[in-house]
């Protein structure tokens, strides 16, 4: 069993990162980090420490070049699909997590490494760790598109400090929807390509919503 988290570990994980990313990158890292800390809270406290970590983390290959994701795939081991070819910006979070295991081990927790790969994405059969973070990555405060700043509003505004975990679960689940929608949505207007793992997301908490009314 891997030891916990500490403060200190994440205050050098925090300074590394930043170092390597532009300011607007590691501006909008730490505010997600910040995110991942209140909504964990709410749902899971104890994997805070954790998640923080992931956000920490998630976009370290984000300011890659499609070349440089695809030479970093080849690199690591990874076989891009057809799908990574055509929509590139899901590249990062499949380098970010097989990165970590190389660079960063003492974060190589399968928590972290499986919220990072599934962060942009999304998939069937979620766990609440990769929610969290794939949600603060949406809403964090250094998001000022109208979509963000709406879903943000969405899930404060309906208080859940307020409800029972129940009650959570279930502004969770139609925050996540009402996201993956947005992200349809946006991809469909400009005529791309929507990942089939977002797809499969979407349509499973639109069935679990359904059937937990």
């Amino acid at each position: 069993m891997k030891k916990q988290i500490t403060e200190e570990q994440l205050q050098n994980l925090r300074k590394t990162v930043s170092e390597q990313l532009s300011p607007k990158r590691a501006y909008h890292t730490l505010c997600v980090e910040q995110m991942v800390a209140r909504l964990s809270e709410l749902f899971c406290p104890e994997k805070t420490m954790t998640l923080r970590a992931a956000a920490l983390l998630h976009d370290i290959t984000k300011e890659k070049s499609t070349k440089e994701q695809e030479a970093l795939c080849k690199e690591l081991g990874i076989v891009p699909t057809l799908e990574n070819h055509f929509s590139p910006k899901t590249y990062h979070a499949i380098t970010a997590a097989s990165l970590i295991e190389r660079e960063y081990p003492d974060f190589a927790d399968e928590k972290i490494l499986s919220a990072v790969r599934w962060h942009t994405t999304g998939h069937a059969g979620m766990t609440l760790a990769e929610k969290l973070l794939y949600l603060a990555d949406y809403i964090d405060e250094s998001r000022e598109y109208e979509n963000c700043v709406a879903l943000r509003k969405e899930f404060f505004d309906a208080n859940p400090e307020s409800m029972n975990m129940e009650e959570r679960e279930k502004l969770l689940c139609r925050v996540l929807i009402h996201s993956y929608r947005l992200t349809m949505e946006d991809l469909l207007s400009e005529g791309r390509l929507i990942a089939k793992d977002t797809v499969e997301a979407y349509n499973e908490l639109l069935i679990e919503q359904a059937t937990h009314r």
